[in-house]
């Protein structure tokens, strides 16, 4: 499949975008690793388009006292798989991550 071709200008607005997008995406992990934020009401918005593409592991490794290997443990016993994002949970999956997280 090929890229699509973009003028410089829409390449650079693409690029700004996505910079934004990160950005934001990461001011919502500090928040929840600040504490100011509990995995419930993070997940309540994972209809969000920034929210939603979060990858479920990087979303654990925000709270504090999760790191790579727990969090893998954790998506292991709830049956997450390792690609996996937020927006793409069950609900059965997103009340056992809450249990565990909260």
């Amino acid at each position: 499949m090929a890229l699509p071709q973009m003028t410089d200008e829409q390449r650079a607005e693409a690029l700004k975008k996505a910079a934004e997008t990160r950005k934001k995406r990461s001011e919502f992990r500090a928040q929840i690793k600040a504490g100011k934020i509990t995995a419930k009401k993070a997940l309540a918005k994972r209809d969000d388009p920034i929210v939603g593409k979060i990858k479920v592991a990087q979303f654990i490794q925000s709270f504090p006292g999760w790191g790579k290997a727990k969090a893998e443990k954790l998506m292991a016993e709830i049956g997450i798989a390792e690609d996996r994002r937020l927006k793409g949970l069950g609900e059965n999956q997103v009340a056992k991550l809450i249990e565990a997280l909260d």
